[in-house]
């Protein structure tokens, strides 16, 4: 607490004022927190002085809160801010917000293995066997308004911690998505499928994403769907992935919001959602001096393929929302090339539905995810 002071009074943080009249005084609060390290042993004892913001109403203490970003190098980032405050290098970083990253000559391994035995233990699964997937093939998710319900706080705890974990475990991604959308009337149906997905966490606990270390720097992107997969009402789940060279960047499973009425128009959309991603990182890497030419996008259904090069409207396309033909638009410009990949090597088939043992390891694997001693 002390040394917290020191620190105000070192950098001038505030300046003593006679108080305004008819104006009320915010007050401070003492904040304690212990540092963990990754193995959650106590590295650093810190105390902090805040201001009491609860105490102020937005449009007369505040009109707006806000985070500045700062896109510097690191190293005279550092410089700068040693001669600014009297700060310390904490070193290479190790874990940050429940994320333990391993950093080595091959890359850079991020895993939440830390918080994964957590949740187990926290829901109480941490015996009883494991499973190689994280939802069977044979089931079907719907509604079950017949089902006897279960404790909807528990299961909402349940869904939202595993929302977090697929941060750095997109392999479940699909489910936990799917399981989400009954949080309003949850039954027994579904908490059985929210606790596979914790018996497949079980088996692999120490699994997370490998960075590598290479100078493949292409942008690609998958898109693939589950054409109306739905039970309860027909609409069609879209995956998709981008890479940056060997690198999963960024993922996503998602419903579609209207019911396509073709196999063709439900890919269409996916490749569609799919290019709306690339270009964003693409500008957003272009503040970086990194710069593409025609990003690809694979897809596994040839019909959409034809639909996104074509330039004439058919009939049969009039009825998709021309919102997603801006992706026709791209290719056109030849900002986005749309390419045929076979089934086998659909990368975002993961994201849109179950398979097999066989299929998600291969698939997972090829996504980066694996075993993290």
């Amino acid at each position: 607490m002390q040394e917290e002071l020191n620190q105000f009074e070192m950098n001038d943080v505030w300046e003593l004022v006679p108080c305004p009249p008819s104006q009320t005084i915010i007050g401070t609060k003492w904040v304690f927190r212990n540092k963990l390290d990754d193995q959650g042993n106590i590295v650093r004892n810190k105390a902090r002085l805040v201001a009491q913001g609860y105490c102020q109403e937005e449009g007369i203490n505040y009109d707006e809160t806000f985070a500045p970003v700062a896109r510097i190098l690191v190293q005279k980032f550092s410089k700068l801010m040693q001669g600014e405050f009297e700060m310390s290098m904490m070193g290479e970083l190790n874990f940050f917000l429940g994320l333990q990253i391993k950093q080595c000559q091959e890359g850079i391994y991020i895993s939440q293995s830390k918080y994964t035995k957590e949740l187990l233990k926290k829901f109480g699964i941490e015996e009883g066997r494991t499973v190689s997937t994280p939802m069977a093939t044979n089931v079907k998710i719907d509604k079950d308004e017949k089902g006897k319900p279960v404790d909807e706080s528990k299961y909402r705890g349940m869904i939202a911690s595993l929302l977090y974990l697929t941060a750095s475990r997109p392999d479940i991604l699909h489910v936990v998505c799917l399981c989400a959308r009954f949080q309003s009337n949850a039954k027994e149906s579904h908490m059985s499928v929210v606790k596979r997905i914790f018996r497949y966490l079980k088996g692999t606990i120490q699994y997370g994403l490998f960075y590598p270390k290479n100078e493949n720097f292409s942008l690609k992107g998958y898109s693939d769907s589950d054409y109306a997969g739905n039970i309860d009402d027909r609409k069609t789940t879209s995956g998709s992935c981008q890479f940056l060279g060997d690198c999963l960047v960024s993922w996503f499973s998602k419903k579609q919001n209207c019911v396509s009425l073709s196999t063709a128009e439900a890919e269409y959309i996916s490749a569609a959602f799919c290019c709306i991603q690339l270009l964003w990182m693409k500008q957003t890497l272009a503040d970086y001096k990194c710069s593409f030419e025609s990003v690809p996008i694979f897809c596994d259904n040839i019909s959409a393929i034809n639909i996104a090069q074509n330039p004439v409207h058919h009939n049969r396309t009039k009825h998709i929302e021309i919102r997603h033909h801006f992706l026709r638009d791209c290719v056109s410009k030849r900002k986005i090339e749309i390419s045929f990949v076979p089934s086998q090597d659909q990368l975002a088939d993961i994201f849109t539905k179950p398979l097999s043992s066989e299929t998600f390891a291969s698939i997972r694997a090829r996504l980066g995810i694996m075993h993290i001693e």
